[in-house]
């Protein structure tokens, strides 16, 4: 099973991948990205997702190809990102105090 959700700011969307990347599932994660106009910036969050097959690798450099970045919190999608060479999505910074 996989959830997919859209969170659409500004010029820049993110998709949230929660699940099993694998098969017609993948499959249906690119129909929708393709009915869509593809924005800007697209970054794709990897961070629950808890299997990749190969249909579900080769969405994931397509997305790469049409500009997408990825997050990935977690060892398993981090390894799959690392494996693919998929660009990773700059964290933001946050202006925390240095000890001194």
């Amino acid at each position: 099973m996989l959830r997919v959700e859209y969170l659409d700011i500004g010029n820049a969307v993110t998709m949230r991948l929660e699940g099993r990347f694998v098969g017609e599932f993948a499959k249906d994660a690119r129909d929708l990205v393709t009915r869509c106009k593809i924005p800007l910036r697209l970054v794709v969050n990897l961070s629950e997702v808890t299997f990749v097959d190969l249909m579900g690798e080769e969405v994931l450099l397509w997305l790469a190809r049409i500009g997408g970045e990825f997050i990935a919190e977690n060892s398993y999608p981090l390894h799959v990102c690392e494996r693919l060479h998929l660009p990773m999505a700059p964290k933001c910074a946050t202006a925390l105090p240095q000890a001194m």
